[in-house]
């Protein structure tokens, strides 16, 4: 499970099995949120992130979609 980066307790990851299209998963302890990345960024479905939590999530996302992506296809590339 590929992780892009860690902040403030949040965990931004790949599944390695993971399909298009690009996405990221947000993880905190027991709680998870999906966020699509493209074609928009959306959030899919959150398992028990506070709306804080969720807010924090998608401003970081919005600010490193660039890194995600980039870190997305060099993962899912060279399988």
């Amino acid at each position: 499970m590929p992780t892009v980066f860690i902040f403030l307790g949040l965990r931004f990851m790949f599944f390695a099995n993971d399909h298009e299209p690009v996405h990221v998963h947000v993880v905190k302890d027991a709680t998870e949120a999906k966020f699509a990345v493209l074609p928009e960024i959306k959030m899919i479905y959150n398992h028990g992130l506070k709306a804080a939590e969720l807010k924090k999530a998608k401003d970081l996302i919005v600010e490193n979609a660039e890194i995600i992506i980039d870190r997305w296809n060099e993962f899912f590339n060279d399988k």
